[in-house]
């Protein structure tokens, strides 16, 4: 039964994942934290998407939420958040994709489009340390699929290593796929999450790293929606090492 549920979960994500799929994450541009799509080393514009980011939040270091939001200036988005800021979380819905038997990915489900085989709605989460936490760090209410660092001390180097715990809905997620480095390694090896939802990962960057996990759900009953893909990122940036 667990190899069944398996291979079931490798069909549907190798159903849900076209050539285009992207994650979101922070990083600076031009000297300010921008909200960026994409994947690897392609940065796609935000400015036309903005009104898919259905969530934006700021915590203080004692979890208390502070002051944020976005600012608009084509062709990206920027952050702007309260200095106490030391983590932001932000969610994005990329919406209903169906493919076409030419393997050709359309907007919208089924019924409004003709001919499709498969639909599915594709999520995006990140959460960015503007701060290495100190001690865990409590995941973010509400957010349906996070990356949560765990572990009293954060990697200061690359090639430290980092325990993260994978949670869907608030609970851990076991078997998800988590990979080290979204930007400068999309196709690399990533490592699965055990029975309580951590996996670790070893730090590729003296600079920004972008931890990525996703998880390929079962969508709705009535067949409209085939599955429900999230894709988790968090992100953070290493100060470069003392001359």
């Amino acid at each position: 039964m667990k190899a069944f549920r398996m291979m079931a979960a490798l069909l549907l994500l190798t159903m849900a994942t076209p050539g285009w799929a992207h994650g979101i994450w922070f990083a600076q541009r031009a000297g300010r934290l921008a909200l960026v799509y994409g994947e690897g080393a392609e940065d796609v514009e935000v400015f036309s998407r903005r009104d898919r980011i259905t969530a934006l939040q700021a915590f203080d270091a004692a979890g208390r939420p502070v002051e944020v939001r976005t600012v608009p200036a084509e062709p990206m988005v920027f952050i702007s958040a309260d200095a106490a800021a030391i983590v932001l979380a932000t969610t994005m819905d990329n919406g209903h994709w169906s493919r076409m038997p030419s393997g050709k990915w359309m907007a919208g489900t089924k019924d409004s489009v003709a001919g499709a085989t498969t639909t599915g709605r594709y999520l995006k989460y990140g959460i960015h340390l503007l701060a290495a936490p100190a001690g865990g760090m409590q995941p973010v209410a509400g957010m349906a699929f996070q990356i949560v660092p765990v572990g009293k001390r954060f990697p200061q180097r690359s090639g430290d290593v980092l325990t993260v715990r994978v949670l869907h809905e608030g609970r851990a997620l076991p078997g998800a796929e988590v990979w080290p480095d979204l930007v400068n390694d999309p196709d690399g090896v990533p490592v699965r999450t055990d029975a309580d939802g951590l996996a670790t990962v070893t730090v590729r960057n003296q600079g920004l790293n972008v931890i990525r996990a996703e998880y390929v759900a079962r969508g709705d009953a009535d067949g409209k929606v085939d599955l429900v893909e999230h894709f988790a990122t968090l992100s953070f940036a290493l100060k470069p090492l003392a001359d």
